[in-house]
């Protein structure tokens, strides 16, 4: 008997639990319970080399993620110029996730938070629309958004 590892699945049980009840709230209720911590991740780790991939190139999200669109962590697409993106992840890199905690695909409300948060601070005086296409911890390959500018 292994009291930590009791102890952790005890947790990691809980944890499910409330995922399980997250994912039968109307989508509001969902995205306002995973906001807060998707701006507590995003803030001070992706926020800021955002911000200044965006201003380096003129405050223009087509020259952003054409110049920046692909690297080893995020990958961004253009569908229509000025309007409509696809971004994303080649993998989760959520800690929850990695670590066993979250295994539910409603916790992925919380990378559409975060891109809600990121591109409100980016584009402040612009209204967004961010769908989940596909993630990781619903069985794709990769984490993908749709993100429309309004």
């Amino acid at each position: 008997m292994n009291i930590e590892n009791d102890y952790l699945d005890c947790i990691k049980s809980f944890f499910q639990s409330i995922e399980e009840s997250i994912a039968n709230l109307p989508e509001a209720h969902k995205a306002a319970v995973y906001k807060q911590p998707a701006v507590n991740c995003v803030q001070y780790t992706a926020l800021p080399e955002l911000r200044r991939q965006f201003e380096e190139c003129g405050c223009d999200l087509d020259a952003q993620f054409t110049k920046y669109g692909r690297t080893e962590f995020f990958f961004a697409d253009i569908i229509e110029k000025g309007r409509i993106y696809e971004i994303g992840y080649p993998k989760c890199y959520c800690p929850l996730v990695t670590s066993g905690f979250a295994k539910s695909p409603v916790h992925c409300e919380c990378s559409r938070q975060s891109i809600f948060y990121v591109m409100h601070d980016l584009i402040p005086n612009k209204e967004f629309d961010v769908e989940i296409l596909k993630t990781v911890v619903s069985g794709d390959n990769e984490c993908r958004f749709r993100v429309t500018v309004r």
